[in-house]
């Protein structure tokens, strides 16, 4: 998934210039894009042994003729779907923010683990009501499968930032992008440490929940070791 602003900042970030009403992205740049991106990626493959053949299809096994089967791919137009959010970008935002700090299932869901495999609860959509929660039981394999599933590979980001929100200038741009449609700055609580009360004097960072009066640490105990085996006695296999 991925959204896009109603429009950027000028080369010389003096003006915001918006998009055209009722744009949102051009859809043949980026179905040309992904078409080039996934039949490259097709070729590296190829080339280092990925892809395998069998039947009608062993000649694909030679390069000069992968190549030639690929041809056609390249003249005709790809379909990438793309449609504006129903609810707006609040909603988009809060379906993100399920999934950026969460795995596949969350341990709550998980009900039992026996010889029958994995039992746990999933959510019908379809239906309404007590009747829309119920649990499912899957081999040990299957269910690994289907988690793995949801696991990214190696260089992969859940959530990558670009244009204005790119790591490297995201602060400048959303203050300067504020500036030029004449957003006001959101209000950011301070620190525990840095709030001060009417006295002037800074209010202390751990306090006693049942008691309210300041905590003072005496000892910072480090993380504990892993648990090891008892040594060997001499002459133990």
């Amino acid at each position: 998934m991925a959204s896009y602003p109603g429009g950027g900042l000028a080369p010389d970030a003096d003006r915001w210039v918006p998009c055209k009403p009722g744009f949102f992205l051009s859809v043949r740049v980026l179905s040309r894009l992904f078409r080039r991106r996934f039949i490259e990626e097709l070729q590296s493959a190829h080339r280092a042994g990925q892809l395998q053949f069998f039947g009608e299809y062993i000649d694909l096994a030679d390069a000069d003729t992968f190549a030639d089967w690929l041809m056609p791919l390249r003249e005709c137009e790809w379909v990438v779907y793309a449609k504006r959010p129903f609810a707006g970008p609040e909603q988009v935002l809060a379906y993100l923010s399920r999934y950026t700090h969460r795995v596949a299932i969350s341990n709550s869901r998980l009900v039992a683990l026996d010889d029958r495999g994995v039992t746990f609860r999933w959510k019908d959509y379809r239906e309404h009501g007590r009747t829309r929660y119920k649990t499912m039981t899957l081999h040990t394999e299957e269910f690994m499968r289907r988690f793995l599933l949801h696991v990214l590979p190696s260089g992969f980001h859940r959530i990558r930032h670009y244009g204005l929100l790119a790591n490297a200038n995201r602060k400048t741009n959303i203050a300067t992008a504020r500036e030029l449609l004449h957003q006001p700055a959101p209000d950011i609580a301070a620190e525990p440490s840095a709030v001060h009360d009417s006295t002037g004097s800074v209010r202390p960072t751990f306090v006693c929940r049942h008691c309210g009066a300041p905590m003072i640490i005496i000892k910072t105990f480090a993380r504990a070791p892993h648990i090891r085996g008892p040594p060997c006695l001499p002459g133990s296999p």
